[in-house]
This record gives structure tokens, sequence and C-alpha cells, in this order.
């Protein structure tokens, strides 16, 4: 990382203010050869400077330049930011400039991976820095403010330092049994701190499962027959025409999405073909993409009609749908009743009209109930992302197979080769020990200029 990397740091288009980003060794003395304040050079840290970006005697744009000297810096190393007018042009203009005097053009995520690799944030912080710019909810942002923290990396190290107490125990036992002062680590004595350990990172993952939705939000399938009102509901909760409706059967015949947010949480909602048995091949597909959307949605809303009884279809869905969190939406209650509902527990009906707009307001309510607990009251330190969370699983999953040979008296030396792994494999979420191939792919993920 001997070189300066240099990236357009603002979202590219026309507005107030455009900012070049440049990092690296000879940040400052790339950035002078083309800014006419002299001082540059010589100034202190973070301190910004007013002069002309210049093409030898050309003045491309009045700037204001910021000087900031590693390792007081983001990526650790001397940057520099050209605060431009915003404007396509002049922005590109401006970093051709600076590449042509000696900068190369960034790589996504650059900066971010070099604060990484110069040892100024972790990789749980790095996911931070991404997931913060992403965050679509007040909520996905407080959590993405704690991984930018560190307050989530140390809950991982907490987790690694307990395994290390009970390694370095089992280690001095095994190799300075001579000494007696020295306290036998047995079976007895490991089963309940492995137990404690488990109990921890149980409840880092039930947390960090339920983080996961606070930050992507709730997969919602709308579902039903034809002609239940599944895309009208769809347009009357995002406020929008998004789904055409019609009386014609069979109209949504591919999946219609879109989202709304409810007390902090985000519903992605997604209108499905209704569900019958057609000989159209086109809408046949879309009936089978709505059953597999069963198995993948966290939510389902099950739409039927008041004035008809429950068809054969119907039912089967029904028991589908009852291994997971579900409601079913009656609608057209301005008609006269005719279904029979005595077999559904009244907590899972909510009765609406959505042609009249009746019953839209509770059933928002009712939609947001089930994933109350999901939202904390202050606690947003979790894992978020799927990477961390698949290594917290395989992690307790080793942890259980450790607590297992304690209980059948597996020799302690040949458990410790097991804690060691699971150390590792925790290690691998915060970045002490990776390959550089996942990091590669990992910032890839990033903007350019971040």
């Amino acid at each position: 990382m001997r070189d300066t990397i240099a990236a357009i740091a603002t979202a590219q288009g026309v507005g107030a203010i455009s900012i070049i980003r440049v990092s690296g060794i000879d940040a400052i003395s790339i950035v002078q050869q083309i800014f006419s304040n002299p001082k540059l050079s010589d100034a202190p840290t973070h301190t910004m400077h007013y002069g002309f970006i210049q093409d030898e005697e050309k003045k491309v744009d009045e700037v204001l330049v910021s000087v900031m000297r590693g390792p007081k810096t983001f990526t650790t190393e001397d940057t520099v930011e050209i605060n431009c007018h915003g404007g396509v042009a002049t922005t590109k203009k401006v970093l051709e400039l600076v590449l042509v005097h000696g900068a190369r053009l960034a790589e996504p995520g650059e900066f971010t991976k070099r604060a990484f690799l110069n040892g100024r944030i972790d990789l749980q912080q790095a996911e931070g820095v991404m997931d913060l710019i992403s965050a679509s909810t007040e909520n996905a942002r407080g959590l993405a403010m704690n991984q930018v923290r560190g307050e989530v990396s140390k809950k991982i190290k907490e987790l690694r330092e307990d395994l290390v107490g009970i390694l370095t125990e089992i280690e001095v036992n095994i190799d300075y049994p001579e000494y007696e002062e020295n306290i036998e680590v047995t079976h007895h004595m490991l089963l309940p701190k492995i137990t404690e350990l488990k109990k921890k990172m149980r409840d880092l993952l039930s947390k960090s499962e339920d983080g996961q939705v606070l930050k992507t939000g709730i997969k919602t399938a709308i579902l039903g027959l034809p002609n239940v009102g599944k895309s009208s509901l769809l347009n009357i909760l995002l406020n929008e025409d998004k789904a055409i409706v019609t009386d014609i059967e069979g109209t949504t015949r591919d999946m219609v999405e879109g989202s709304i947010l409810l007390n902090g949480l985000q519903f992605n909602m997604i209108d499905t073909a209704g569900i019958r048995k057609t000989n159209d091949v086109v809408e046949n597909l879309g009936v089978e993409k709505s059953k597999q959307l069963i198995d993948t949605a966290d939510f389902i809303l099950f739409l039927v009609n008041n004035n008809k009884m429950f068809t054969k279809e119907e039912v089967e869905l029904l028991e589908k749908i009852k291994q997971k969190e579900y409601l079913v939406v009656v609608n057209k209650m301005d008609l006269e009743p005719v279904i029979d509902l005595k077999d559904i527990d009244e907590s899972h009906i909510i009765r609406v009209s959505v042609k009249e707009g009746q019953g839209i307001e509770e059933l928002k309510q009712k939609m947001v109930e089930p994933f109350m607990e999901t939202v904390p009251a202050k606690d947003l330190t979790y894992l978020t992302n799927a990477r961390s969370i698949a290594l917290l699983k395989k992690s307790f999953e080793e942890l259980k197979e450790v607590e297992k040979g304690v209980n059948e008296q597996v020799p302690v030396d040949m458990l410790a080769i097991d804690i060691r792994e699971i150390w590792n494999c925790l290690g691998e979420i915060i970045g002490e020990t990776y390959e550089e191939e996942l990091i590669d792919e990992l910032f890839s993920r990033f903007c350019l200029g971040k």
C-alpha cells in the first residue's frame, strides 16, 4: 500500500459540492502540484485551505482543501479532500488532474480496506460502515452505528477471551503437570464454563437473527386466490398504484414488490399471482413462484373473501402457512358474511374492506405485533450480516459438540483442539483471522470512494 489512491467520495451528478478524496504517502504533494495555495505542503494536520485547482496556468475551480496527516485519519495515511463545486464535468476534471499527477484510481471500498489493513478498524466495523451507508430505517442506522463504534466487536472479543481463559488452564495442566499449585482441569470444572459460554453465544445469536430482520426488513408475502384483492391491498398499504387491478382473474402473473415502514420496522411487501389451477403456462409459473414464497417469507398476509366459503385450495394453503408468522386478512367486510372462521385462532384474523378503506390502520397495527419483541428498547449491539451470523452459528454448533465431549469424558487435551477452532472461527468475524480472497470480495461491495 505504498501508492496513493483517489476517488470521488460524493454521489455523482449535479450538486452544491463534490469531494475528491486522496489517501497515501504522496497525497499532500500530489494535490500541492495542482493547488494555487503554496502553503499546503507545510500545513498543520486537520486544517482547511482556500485556493484554486489549476491545470498549468488555467484555473479549473475555486475550492477548499482539507489536509489530514496520518495516523489520525480514517485510513491512518495522509489524506487530502478537495471540496469543489458540484457537477459532473468539474468533478471529473479535478479527479483527472489528481490522477495525472501521480495518484491511482481507488477500487470500490479501498479507503475502508486500508483502514482495516492498517489496524484502524476491525472487520465488523468495516462492515458497519457499509451498513451505515445503506441503512433505510432508524433501527438499521442504530445497528450499523454500533458496529462502526466497535460495540459489536467487543462482544465477540469477550467470547474469545472466555475461550482463551479455558485454553490457558488446560494447556498449563498439559505442559507443566509438575507444578503442584496448578489446579487440575477436570470435566467437572469445564462443564459450567462451557455452559455459560454457550448461553452467551446463544443470546447473541438470537439477537443477531432479529437484528438481520431490522436491517433488511421483513419479507411479507400477500397470498390468496385470484380476485380476492391482493393487488388492491398492496396498493393501499403502499399508498400508490404499484400493482395492476382488474376484475379479470390471473391479472397478476408475477411478483410485484414495494416497502412500507411501520413502527420502525420495514415490511418488504410482495404481491403474488393468485393461486389456482390453470392451463396458462405463464400464469402457472407465477402460481408456482407464489407457493415457493411460503418457504422463504418471514410473514404472510393470507387474503380471503368474507362473502365466500373456503375452497379446497385455501384450506391447503392455510395449513402450509401455519408454520410461519401469518395473518388471515378477511376482505370485503362490506358484503354479507359467508366464510366460516371457527377453526382459525382469532388472534390471527383481521377484517378489512380494501375497497372502502376500512380496517387498514388496524391491519398495520396487527402486522407489527408479531415482531414487537424484535424491536429493541435500547440494545442495538449485535451482528447483522449473513457472513458474521453464519460464523457465529458455526461456533455455537462446535461449542455444543465440546459440551457433548465434556459429558462423554473425552480427554481434555482433545477438547482443547476444538476450543481453539472455535476461537479461530470467532476471530474471522472481526478479522483477527482471514483469507485475502475474502477481504477482496467483501470490500468490492462498497461504493467507489468509501
